[in-house]
């Protein structure tokens, strides 16, 4: 298992389409991947409940992969974060 904290970067936080694309790219790997922000931790896999996170611009989120590919996952999640899930 490993965990790392990431930074929403895009000024319109986690809607609707950067979900859709979270979960999309989570769903292609093994491991589990979850993201926690509070006292809620959710799935990466959900589109809802990456919604439900509320994160908005700035919001720091622990991201925790665990499973076979983890680090492949994790990677993937930090160039996601990097990009500003790759909105113009």
């Amino acid at each position: 298992m490993i965990s790392k904290e990431l930074e929403v970067l895009n000024r319109a936080g986690i809607h609707a389409r950067p979900a859709a694309e979270i979960a999309k790219k989570a769903s292609a790997f093994s491991s589990d991947i979850f993201f926690e922000h509070d006292t809620m931790k959710v799935n990466a896999k959900s589109i809802m409940g990456v919604i439900t996170l509320g994160a908005t611009y700035r919001t720091k989120l622990m991201c925790i992969c665990s499973g076979s590919d983890e680090n492949e996952a994790m990677k993937t999640m930090e160039d996601l974060f990097a990009s500003r899930f790759e909105e113009k």
